[in-house]
């Protein structure tokens, strides 16, 4: 029973970590996106617009 109860306690604390880590990587995400110039951001849109059609 003992076992159980410290099994969870770990399964509990890496979720823990795991949901950290990817706010973290989705934080770094979001800082390099607004980083960009809305004149950039046109421009890499009508990049993609123009580019050839996914098959």
């Amino acid at each position: 029973m003992v076992a159980y109860v410290r099994l969870w306690k770990w399964l509990g604390l890496a979720g823990l970590a795991g949901v950290a880590a990817t706010g973290a990587v989705v934080a770094r995400g979001e800082r390099k996106r607004r980083s960009y110039t809305p004149e950039q951001v046109r421009g890499r849109l009508r990049e993609r617009y123009e580019g050839p059609a996914p098959t």
